[in-house]
């Protein structure tokens, strides 16, 4: 069997039909135009013809011109009225010019929405700011407090040792973690002769196999740590500069011992940050035969 092949429709574009749709339409408005014309001639000529065959009007005038002209003159206006729409109105104040003035339109109406959309986003990241806050302030445990001594400068240690020897500052260490957890750094540990007595040692190490003396806690975080001496009334953060940096977030407290020196340093501690920490105690203490540098006890509570 034999098909019988269809006529294919040529396909116009949209930009071809509007520029067919807009001569279409300029097409109705010269029709327009001419027919207005030609009813401007015979209405013209019937004007005359009335006046001067029929005689009708012809003894009226206005300011002493016959009424006729002025008939004339009204319809030419209509007529001229007319050619200024097709000619000069529609070609500025066209379609063209409409779709400029729609863009413009919606273009003001964009940026109003861009200017919404950035003070939502502005108040979304706001939002987002307070509950990263939140976060944040969640991971606060009570009475978990940082203890450590450290010069002008954060300086804390060098070579894993202390850089300096206060007995004041040792007997107050002794006396504020006696009875509780202390939690520190593998190097930390390592560097005490032995355990200290009446304190439970919790390590943090990131070696698995890491062999310690009998009744020292290992972990692997921090985390961990906190969480097995959750029970105790104040645990303690000791060190080292790792281990410090890592407990910020979580502590309460801070007992700090600024000596009022600077030294050659290799570890340091975070700085304290006004905005999160207050002061609530400051202790001095001039140097003397036991103590070569002046220092203070600071104690700092969170906001």
């Amino acid at each position: 069997m034999f098909g019988i092949k269809k006529k294919e429709t040529p396909q116009i574009d949209k930009e071809q039909l509007e520029l067919i749709k807009n001569a279409q339409r300029r097409i109705k408005q010269k029709k327009r135009l001419y027919a207005h014309f030609v009813i401007f001639l015979i209405g013209a000529v019937f004007i005359i013809a009335a006046n001067t065959v029929l005689g009708i009007g012809k003894d009226t005038t206005f300011f002493g011109i016959n009424w006729f002209v002025f008939a004339i003159l009204g319809w030419l206006f209509f007529f001229l009225y007319h050619a200024f729409t097709v000619f000069v109105t529609t070609k500025f104040m066209g379609k063209e010019w409409e779709e400029k003035q729609l863009a413009k339109l919606v273009n003001k109406q964009q940026v109003r929405i861009e200017k919404l959309k950035n003070e939502l986003e502005k108040e979304d990241l706001h939002i987002a700011e307070s509950e990263v806050f939140q976060k944040k302030t969640s991971k606060i445990v009570n009475n978990l407090t940082i203890i450590v001594a450290a010069g002008e400068n954060n300086e804390i240690g060098k070579n894993n040792e202390l850089i300096w020897h206060l007995s004041d500052d040792l007997k107050r260490f002794k006396a504020l973690t006696s009875g509780h957890h202390i939690i520190m750094g593998r190097k930390t540990f390592e560097s005490f002769p032995k355990p200290l007595p009446n304190r439970t040692h919790i390590v943090i190490s990131r070696q698995a196999n890491y062999k310690a003396p009998e009744g020292v806690i290992v972990v692997n975080s921090l985390e961990d740590a906190i969480s097995i001496a959750k029970k105790d009334s104040q645990p303690f953060i000791i060190g080292g500069g790792e281990i410090y940096k890592l407990a910020m977030p979580y502590a309460s407290k801070i007992e700090l011992t600024r000596v009022h020196a600077n030294f050659d340093a290799d570890t340091f501690f975070p700085a304290i940050d006004t905005n999160i920490w207050k002061e609530t105690s400051n202790v001095f203490h001039k140097k003397d035969d036991n103590h070569e540098y002046e220092f203070s006890f600071l104690t700092f509570e969170r906001k």
